[in-house]
């Protein structure tokens, strides 16, 4: 809990009464490799912070599945569209590792915004955030080489590959895994 405090500090005053909704609002939710947190289709009720573990976002294409971004320790995941719209998911979040997560529903979130102006700037600020990441990806990604898209990875990500498998790699570089054993050859 205390990761996550600091993360929510990171961005907002935490007083005491904040601190205290934080740690009741926000509940401990374990999930093992490879189950799913969210599928497809479904909505998206909670926002997590990861405090151990590694997941990723995936959907499917042509009948394939595509990783979409990964997550580790100390980020916050959910299916970003459908958490904040409460619309259906066109994505999917699995586990791939045994993760340890602290997770508030999308009521319980609402409500600490009402109530808290500064969790409402933590709320603001963490929108704004991932808006910000989502736009700069989407717009400079398909203009990138598979090698600049693997090193735009591992600058989010380091040592991605000790966590994460090549295939799921792949996928989301949108490559063979091949191409992706010759790209990490010539590091």
């Amino acid at each position: 809990m205390q990761n996550l405090l600091q993360e929510i500090s990171n961005r907002c005053f935490v007083n005491p009464e904040l601190q205290q909704r934080i740690t009741t609002d926000f509940e401990i939710f374990e999930i093992k490799k490879g189950n799913t947190l969210l599928e497809q289709g479904n909505k998206a009720n909670h926002l997590y912070y990861i405090h151990k573990g590694v997941l990723h976002n995936f959907y499917y294409h042509a009948g394939k599945q595509t990783s979409s971004w990964f997550y580790a320790e100390d980020h916050f995941i959910t299916s970003w569209y459908s958490f904040y719209a409460q619309k259906q998911s066109f994505e999917s979040i699995e586990a791939l590792e045994d993760c340890v997560l602290y997770r508030i529903s999308y009521t319980k979130y609402q409500k600490l915004i009402a109530d808290s102006p500064a969790f409402g700037n933590f709320a603001r600020l963490l929108a704004e955030e991932m808006l910000s990441f989502l736009d700069e990806f989407s717009k400079g990604w398909s203009f990138l080489s598979a090698k600049e898209k693997y090193q735009v990875l591992q600058t989010y990500f380091p040592n991605v590959e000790q966590r994460i498998k090549l295939g799921f790699i792949a996928s989301f570089l949108g490559i063979s895994q091949e191409t992706l054993s010759r790209i990490r050859a010539e590091k």
